[in-house]
């Protein structure tokens, strides 16, 4: 009764404030019609002026019981509805949202005319307008490879000089190949077999396309060559239906091709991309390296396919996850990462997952997924219900509201909901009848044997049998695959009721241990350490792998295919769950903002300025202003993962050591024991760059650090060269670590200024400005070999080679000035270096628009003040200007 109602407050607010509009805006109460609201971009796609939500509707309308209202429906879809309008649309979401509402429509329409009682005067309609659509969609399907254009013009089609469409060269697998159950009904419907065999012959040519050596498809094709654009693959968004469609269609048609070609494709996503409870996206020519560290909500589609494909431990388990992160979150973020912090926030009040909860409760029947469902209802009451409908969620973190409700909440939400708590007596026709479709419309099964046009010979080629019995488990039977047992599915979720908020089952003590009760696990996360090889080897053991990240960090991946036994399954599991606390409790540390790395010795005298990642244990530079200034020092041996061998040079020094090895904090107690003042840790990751890669934190070591004392920082391998390039260069190389880049000014406060800096603003006022550009790079040249003098008056990009760069002083920008919008971590006060020379000394800060690809030269403004007070402090600020306006421009045209 709950569902119904808030069915009805959902659909009659679209029909009274929305209608013909093809949806709903709950917030203002309107309907949405394109071209008179700001656009959306492909989210628009879907609307094509045929009032999408009403036609999407109709045969909810049914399920939930409303036989008037859905007569009422279908006849103001025959009067008002409009399929030849002169605008642009998504294939696929037209063929899923509206050919399919159309055909669910006729579907129940015919069911209920048989029945005697309603729809008697019903004579097809329905069915004819879907035809007149579908012979609307053909021309989408003009290329050679067979695959449909994405988009197709309902008036013009594809390629008539008004259609504004066919110029698309590239398609997402789902796009292409979620058409063969709406298309097929419409050929077994009518008797034209014309729809069915272009959804066949797309279907063909995506399985020939497909990775041979994994089976598995990538997200994007390109519809004329079939060469994969995107080459990730997972089963959310861009494929999810694509896998869907293939068991479907072998359920609605009986063509055993469809089936073999599923398994094969399913054997490959449990090899490669199922790692319980988690589904992540892995490359399909290197399918062992996960393309990304997060999921899309569209996957939360998966366990009910899995339940309709016979395989419910692993439906389970991902279901579980979904519904931890549901509770965390009210809802299913639209992407959310392995550690389950949202990736993005949005929420259109998807129904994936009341689908799958549906289809667990089906095939378990443990009353368990009826308080799923009761959660969801309470939610979308609480956080999404709005005066007009149900508002979708724009943050889920912060509850605020998007001013949509799409067409599928009402098709499928309700429709899901309803079924999962209606008994048999509640429904007017036996929902067994009938197949869903990916938009959950129906279509009855008897449409495999009526007008089959098309021959069912089996098209799968190189298919190989694979020996797995799960594959006979197809559309489940319940008798045979559970016991009579109600604790079965809880069995299987037990181990996950705590992946999400990180309050992982206890830990067994060491007594417990050494009485040998309980589990014991032969590697404990909190002891795990990426270069024991002893650790490697039991990992591996547990079918866990270890993945180095360009970035340079690690990421673990579970296989439990992998494991050498199931207990060793069930140990990488525990151990992958106590890591994900471990990295939680890691994450739930202050985040601290980025640190900078001050070369302050000559040439510099802190005109560079690297950004340096900090440390969550030792000084903290921002209670320490000043900062922590000295000369530099390698460290042997250079990872500093035992005792310091050279104390003598690192004594009053800031210690350089690699990355590896061993924990950061064993090596700050190292350097801190042989005498350092500080320490930089330089990342062994060959190329890795502040540019490129996110802030990096040096976490502790799980133990207490407050012994560690001295400040640590982190450079990555791009910045850490410039100091060592700058060593083997100078020798004698001293640095600042601070929380934030010092002027000048700050740094020589107290200390005389060497007269080579003054000698050098002096000659700079009687330089030529009007040098030409080689002679610029000339005068560099020999500037910087003549000594330090001269060095201080250099301005222009060293030559190729060159250990010297010249930049902004940090002192001639003000901090509130430095362009941070565009970095994830605030760097409001560090400048990021960008020089596209990997050897060559970085510039300070970046441009405007945050391009530090493009090395500028700019003259200091502290360093051009006349110190015979000859002219006004503001008079010599101007003059500063123009010049560094003039180098700019000239640098303009330097090809670095």
């Amino acid at each position: 009764n709950q569902v119904l109602e808030m069915f009805d407050h959902a659909y009659s607010n679209y029909m009274e404030h929305a209608y013909p509009a093809d949806e709903l805006m709950p917030l203002t109460c309107r309907g949405r019609v394109r071209g008179q609201e700001p656009s959306r971009g492909d989210v628009d796609d879907a609307l094509g002026k045929f009032s999408l939500t009403l036609i999407d509707t109709l045969d909810t309308l049914v399920v939930l019981n409303k036989t008037k209202e859905f007569e009422e429906a279908v006849k103001k879809v025959i009067k008002d509805v409009n399929l030849d309008n002169d605008i642009v649309v998504s294939v696929f979401e037209t063929n899923i949202r509206v050919l399919g509402g159309l055909l669910g429509g006729h579907s129940v329409a015919i069911m209920l005319k048989e029945k005697g009682e309603y729809m008697q005067w019903y004579n097809g309609e329905l069915l004819h307008m879907a035809k007149e659509l579908g012979y609307k969609l053909l021309p989408a399907f003009n290329t050679t490879s067979g695959l449909p254009y994405p988009r197709v013009n309902l008036k013009f089609g594809v390629r008539h000089p008004e259609a504004r469409t066919g110029t698309e060269t590239d398609t997402c697998t789902a796009c292409a190949g979620t058409l063969i159950l709406e298309f097929a009904a419409l050929s077994r419907f009518t008797g034209t077999s014309i729809f069915e065999e272009y959804a066949r012959k797309a279907l063909d040519f995506i399985w020939e396309k497909r990775q041979r050596s994994s089976n598995l498809v990538g997200v994007t094709i390109n519809i004329h060559t079939g060469d994969w654009v995107r080459k990730d693959s997972g089963v959310g968004a861009g494929i999810d239906s694509y896998y869907e469609y293939l068991l479907k269609a072998y359920v609605l048609l009986g063509d055993d091709s469809f089936l073999e070609r599923f398994n094969t494709h399913y054997d490959a996503i449990m090899r490669y991309i199922s790692q319980p409870p988690l589904l992540l996206d892995v490359h399909i020519h290197k399918p062992m390296l996960n393309a990304r560290t997060w999921m899309d909500s569209l996957l939360a589609f998966f366990p009910g396919l899995q339940v309709l494909k016979g395989d419910i431990r692993p439906a389970i388990e991902t279901h579980e996850m979904l519904y931890q992160v549901i509770k965390k979150h009210n809802f299913l973020p639209e992407a959310f990462t392995t550690d389950f912090r949202v990736h993005w926030a949005q929420h259109p009040l998807r129904p994936e997952f009341a689908e799958s909860t549906y289809f667990l409760y089906k095939a378990t029947g443990d009353p368990y997924y009826l308080e799923v469902g009761k959660t969801l209802i309470e939610n979308l009451n609480k956080y999404a219900r709005v005066p007009c409908g149900f508002a979708a969620m724009k943050d889920v973190r912060t509850g605020s509201h998007e001013d949509r409700m799409d067409s599928f909440f009402l098709a499928e939400m309700f429709k899901y909901l309803y079924l999962l708590f209606a008994d048999k007596e509640d429904m007017i026709f036996d929902i067994e009848d009938y197949i869903f479709t990916t938009e959950a419309h129906l279509l009855p099964l008897w449409l495999s044997t009526t007008n089959q046009t098309i021959s069912k010979k089996n098209t799968t080629t190189e298919y190989t049998e694979l020996d797995d019995s799960n594959f006979d488990w197809s559309c489940p039977n319940t008798q045979i695959l559970f016991p009579n047992d109600p604790m079965f599915a809880q069995s299987i979720r037990e181990p996950l009721k705590n992946v999400v908020d990180k309050s992982c089952p206890r830990g067994i003590s060491r007594a417990e241990e050494s009485l040998g009760s309980g589990p014991k696990p032969p590697l404990r996360a909190r002891d795990f350490m990426a270069s024991n090889p002893e650790h490697l080897e039991i990992l591996k053991k547990m079918g866990v792998s270890l993945i180095h990240l360009k970035d340079g960090r690690v990421q673990l991946v579970q296989h439990a295919v992998q494991a050498a036994s199931s207990l060793d399954a069930e140990d990488g599991l525990r151990f992958m769950q106590e890591m994900i606390e471990l990295s939680s409790q890691q994450q739930k540390e202050q985040q601290l903002p980025p640190r900078a790395v001050q070369i302050v010795s000559h040439p510099f005298f802190g005109r560079v300025v690297l950004t340096a990642g900090p440390a969550q244990f030792g000084m903290d530079l921002s209670k320490h202003k000043a900062g922590t200034r000295g000369f530099v020092a390698t460290i042997k041996p250079y990872n500093g993962c035992s005792e310091i061998t050279n104390p003598e040079a690192v004594k009053d020094k800031i210690a350089l050591m690699q990355r590896g090895q061993c924990m950061f904090a064993e090596k700050a107690r190292n350097i801190q024991k042989a005498g350092a003042i500080g320490g930089i840790v330089i990342d062994d990751n060959e190329g890795s760059s502040s540019d490129t890669a996110p802030l990096f934190q040096m976490a502790g070591d799980g133990k207490n650090t407050d012994d560690i004392t001295i400040p640590m920082l982190f450079l990555f391998n791009k910045e850490g060269n410039i100091i060592l390039d700058a060593i083997r260069e100078y020798e004698a190389v001293e640095v600042l670590l601070s929380d934030k880049a010092k002027d000048r000014a700050t740094i020589f406060k107290g200390k005389m200024i060497p007269n080579y800096i003054i000698d050098s603003n002096l000659e700079m006022e009687n330089m030529d400005q009007k040098l030409t550009e080689n002679d610029s790079h000339k005068q560099n040249s020999e500037e910087a070999a003549s000594g330090p003098q001269d060095v201080g008056a250099a301005s222009e990009e060293p030559e190729e080679g060159g250990e010297s760069s010249d930049v902004a002083d940090p002192g001639s920008l003000s901090p509130a000035n430095a362009d941070s919008a565009s970095v994830p971590t605030s760097h409001q006060d560090s400048y990021v270096p960008g020089s596209e020379e990997a050897g060559a000394p970085e510039p300070a800060c970046t441009s405007g628009d945050n391009q530090p690809q493009e090395q500028k030269t700019e003259t200091e403004a502290d360093s051009k003040v006349n110190w015979d007070n000859k002219v006004t402090p503001m008079e010599s600020i101007l003059a500063d200007w123009n010049e560094d306006i003039e180098a700019f421009e000239m640098m303009e045209k330097d090809e670095l």
